[in-house]
Parts: C-alpha cells; structure tokens; sequence
C-alpha cells in the first residue's frame, strides 16, 4: 500500500509539473504574438463588416455572436470570466461557422481591444484600427 501512494504521488506531481510547463509556454508565447497586430485593412472584408457591427452593437446573424469567450488556450492576457466576447467572421463558400473569429475584450460596444484569429483560437493577432 505505502508503493501504491508513493507512485500515486509521483504521478500526480508529474501531471503537476507538465500542466505548469504547457501554461507556461502559452503564456511566453501570447506576448510575441499578440504584438503583431494586424491593422483593420488587412482583415478580411467579412472581418471589417463584424468589427464595424462589434463597434454598432450589432445586429449580428450568428447565433453564438457575443458570447462569452473563456480564453481557455491563454492566448490572450488573463482576465474574469466574461471579459471576452467571441464573433464568428464569415467564410464565404462554407455552410458552417468556419475557424475565423473576432475576440474582444472590455465593453461590448466600446472595447478595450480585439483580436483576430484565422485559425480557430490557435493564434490571435491584435487588431490595430
């Protein structure tokens, strides 16, 4: 039994020490990447028209658009729960939601700032106006 608890513990340390390692790394990388901004012009034109209805409050055809994003990947810099507001940027040809997204942070219609992503939540660029 005293085997049993010992491996028990160093597996729980071990699963410990790997969870710090990855929250880590995600967040010594998020500040690289959240530094190459991406100016509005660049954006796709599907993401102009979502960031201008962000900025209008809506209206907004996605069902989803507006929801609370949880900033599970910790790409973004750490705040509460319901700081962040996900809007999906259409892709045209897709019947489906797709990977591009608009995440914001702050008041809805006045927020603090706003990132793009193109790859469903795997980067984000911050977007410069």
């Amino acid at each position: 039994m005293p085997r049993y608890q010992s491996l028990k513990q160093v597996f729980a340390a071990l699963v410990f020490v790997l969870a710090m390692v990855g929250l880590a790394q995600a967040r010594m990388t998020a500040p690289y990447e959240l530094q190459v901004a991406v100016s509005l012009n660049a954006l796709p034109p599907e993401g102009q028209q979502i960031y201008a209805l962000i900025l209008q409050g809506g209206p907004f055809v996605g069902e989803r658009d507006g929801v609370v994003f949880g900033n599970r990947e910790r790409l973004l810099p750490i705040r509460k729960r319901g700081y962040y507001r996900e809007y999906t940027v259409p892709t045209p040809g897709l019947t489906h939601r797709g990977m591009r997204r608009i995440v914001c942070g702050g008041k809805t219609k006045v927020p603090d700032a706003c990132y793009y992503t193109a790859d469903h939540y795997e980067s984000f660029r911050r977007i410069a106006p």
